[in-house]
């Protein structure tokens, strides 16, 4: 039988809801997820069961309303604590500000967007798969190669409304499929193969007692993945507050504004006054070169 339930998600403002949608917006799998100005809308499986959820602004209150369509009620723990993460709501916020906003190069960043949020992920193996396709390629192209591997791949499911829909495929489908002819280079399909093979066989995951050097150390010892990558993923599918790709070019101009960039070492160094916060940094930064 379909079941709808609505929950209320909590959070400690300012949250800035409206900068992790248009940060999900452009990455968002057509047929998978949903995005627009209101919330944020995805087609799952857990266990047996295809479902729905949406996630929208609460009319009241400091919250989000999460909607669960079609899902088992003995999924719904697992559910909201993704979601509490993909929306980055157990943050503590305050600190977060009072930590940042006292370093030279945060400051202006903190003052102006003091609700940014850590955008999470609904599952970090496809998180994984979606980063290395994104490997050297904008945005828009990933999503692209993103799609064609869901249209060949994913498992088609009816969903609560009765639709047909390709859902992300799984590390046991990936590590064996054949990925020639999708435009992605045979470097990054050898890549692809490693990520989906050791997640299916339990050498990498995405626990939450990960530490953070651990993660990284394992996930670097696979084909293709290097340091940037391994700190992306910790910050997407495990939510680290401290992970930091200090090898990004982005990163690594906007601290030095006009002035040579910073290498990798370099900012590496400077970040140690960042911790335990450096993520927020790495999105606050970012988010300073977009205008």
């Amino acid at each position: 039988m379909r079941t709808i339930e609505a929950i209320r998600l909590e959070y400690q403002p300012p949250h800035d809801f409206a900068n992790l949608l248009g940060f999900f917006a452009r990455r968002a799998i057509p047929g998978v997820e949903c995005v627009d100005d209101a919330g944020y809308r995805r087609i799952f499986v857990l266990g047996d069961t295809t479902g729905e959820f949406t996630v929208t602004q609460a009319k009241r209150g400091h919250a989000l309303d999460l909607r669960i369509d079609g899902a088992d009620a003995a999924h719904h723990p697992d559910i909201v604590a993704r979601v509490r993460r993909m929306f980055d709501l157990d943050a503590d916020i305050d600190a977060v500000n009072a930590h940042l906003g006292r370093r030279r190069h945060l400051k202006a960043c903190i003052a102006r967007h003091p609700g940014q949020r850590l955008p999470g992920g609904w599952d970090g193996f496809e998180i994984a798969i979606r980063a290395v396709l994104g490997q050297q390629v904008t945005v828009a192209a990933a999503r692209t190669l993103t799609e064609r591997v869901v249209r060949r791949f994913g498992a088609e499911v009816t969903t609560a409304q009765g639709g047909k829909v390709r859902l992300f495929p799984t590390p046991a489908t990936l590590a064996d499929a054949d990925l020639g002819g999708l435009g992605i280079t045979g470097a990054r399909i050898a890549t692809l193969h490693a990520i989906a093979a050791a997640v299916r066989d339990g050498r990498v995951d995405f626990r939450a007692e990960r530490r953070l050097a651990e993660f990284v150390r394992l996930w670097t010892a696979l084909p293709g993945i290097g340091e940037w990558t391994a700190h992306y993923l910790a910050m997407r599918g495990l939510a680290h507050a401290d992970a930091f790709p200090a090898g990004d070019i982005v990163l690594r101009k906007a601290v030095a504004g006009d002035a040579r960039p910073f290498t990798a070492r370099a900012l590496e160094e400077l970040s140690q006054r960042w911790r335990p916060y450096r993520a927020y940094a790495v999105l606050h930064l970012w988010r300073s070169t977009m205008g």
